[in-house]
């Protein structure tokens, strides 16, 4: 299977989509339709991610996943459009808004938002370095795994709590995207590193959105630190919704991105 880079589609103000750690730009693939119509889309898939850029020889960092998606608004000639992110794509959005590059910021639930010396995030990360090898052990069998509801709902649970409306060739495409990430380096600086992130640098308006069934980033403790940093955001939650919450409430997840980046 062949991983494009990015989308583009879609008229209007620019918006940037940026996905989770594991994914590809295609987990926004049900949330498009809606905002294209009133959005000029770009959805990159992050460096180190099937289909994206090559992370730098010297190692992987959350800088240089930041760049190579600056570099990208640069090519587009995008100065500050707004962005909406889900995860580790939340968390990327924000340290745009650190550089200027941000009109307007929608995180759904954005990584990096434990308090200091949570435990929590030290889980997570076992979390994914668990699910990594079990991922590329099922990616062969994709296609078959896709095939039934029972097998894209198993595929998708720990993401979304109602995969009914999810094609097979998307499901089969995000296990094979997750098998193909390159997340060895990313756990690696994630757990040495931490999540940077200074919050008094980030000026443009910002959305905060929360399944209340998130298993990945369960609240409250994952949005901890972002309750106290960024305490004039405006905080959503999506009752039921999952990790992602575009992909199991797409018409919602549509219009909290939409509503706010106009």
């Amino acid at each position: 299977m062949s991983f494009s880079p990015a989308h583009c589609g879609g008229e209007g103000p620019p918006l940037l989509l940026l996905h989770g750690f594991t994914d590809t730009w295609r987990t926004w693939e049900v949330v498009l339709p809606a905002l294209e119509r009133r959005f000029e889309v770009l959805a990159p898939t992050l460096a180190g991610h099937a289909g994206g850029p090559q992370l730098p020889a010297g190692g992987a960092s959350d800088a240089a996943i930041v760049d190579a998606v600056e570099a990208a608004l640069d090519a587009a000639g995008w100065e500050a459009p707004a962005i909406a992110g889900n995860s580790l794509g939340g968390f990327v959005a924000l340290r745009l808004a650190e550089r200027g590059r941000a009109r307007s910021v929608v995180g759904l639930a954005p990584a990096g938002g434990w308090a200091p010396d949570d435990p929590a995030s030290a889980e997570v990360l076992r979390y994914f370095r668990m699910m990594v090898p079990m991922v590329r052990e099922a990616a062969p069998q994709a296609d078959l795994i896709a095939s039934t509801s029972e097998g894209r709902a198993a595929a998708s649970i720990a993401y979304a709590g109602n995969a009914d409306h999810l094609s097979p060739d998307l499901v089969s495409h995000l296990i094979r995207g997750a098998a193909a990430c390159d997340s060895a380096p990313l756990l690696a600086f994630a757990a040495r590193e931490g999540w940077p992130l200074d919050p008094e640098r980030v000026t443009c308006p910002v959305r905060l959105v929360w399944g209340t069934d998130d298993q990945i980033l369960a609240l409250p403790a994952a949005a901890a630190r972002f309750r106290a940093e960024f305490p004039r955001a405006e905080w959503v939650e999506i009752d039921g919704a999952g990790h992602c919450p575009q992909l199991d409430h797409p018409i919602e997840t549509a219009e909290l991105i939409a509503g706010f980046s106009a």
